[in-house]
């Protein structure tokens, strides 16, 4: 008798308990203030000074994706909405950083793409027999999920992504104009 799994089955279940376990983390750090983050209140005052308003709501927002989406993708279940989800929230750091660069260590977006893309892969190719979306009989694991999963993450991140570089443009403009009068 062979084995049920193969190798793609324990990389993609690695995959999914690295990308996903780092989501959560992070996302506990902003909601609940674990891990040495600042909780609600203190991601909300730094989501505000990065442009993202309300700042505690964007706060509760980004902290449901990862946490939510990281433990989903960790456990492979409703893959393609939890792989989306944290793209969704990467996606919004990524647009914080990218005025730095690309290199995480200069600040840049690095990080945050490379767990993006990570979850949006695991949307795409799915969980692997080593899931509860296999033990379910992929009820929330279907073809048709994945682009919709995608594609209205993609498009509600471009609305708050776009607000929130227009909000940061607005600052800058009145911050070089007061520089002027003075």
């Amino acid at each position: 008798m062979t084995c049920c799994y193969d190798r793609r089955d324990l990389g993609l279940l690695l995959l999914r308990l690295g990308t996903g376990g780092v989501l959560a983390a992070h996302g506990a750090q902003k909601l609940f203030g674990w891990f040495g983050g600042h909780g609600l209140e203190g991601t909300g005052h730094y989501m505000e000074s990065v442009g993202f308003a309300p700042g505690r709501t964007s706060a509760l927002a980004a902290g449901l994706a990862e946490t939510g989406g990281g433990t989903m993708l960790a456990l492979g279940l409703a893959t393609p909405a939890a792989g989306a989800a944290a793209a969704g929230a990467m996606a919004g750091a990524s647009a914080v950083h990218a005025p730095n660069g690309f290199f995480a260590q200069e600040g840049g977006y690095e990080y945050a793409a490379s767990l993006g893309l990570a979850a949006t892969g695991l949307a795409i190719a799915g969980p692997g027999r080593l899931s509860l979306d296999h033990a379910l009989g992929h009820v929330f694991d279907r073809n048709w999920m994945v682009p919709l999963a995608l594609g209205a993450t993609a498009a509600m991140t471009a609305l708050v992504v776009g607000a929130r570089n227009a909000r940061v443009r607005r600052r800058a403009e009145g911050e070089q104009q007061a520089l002027f009068e003075e």
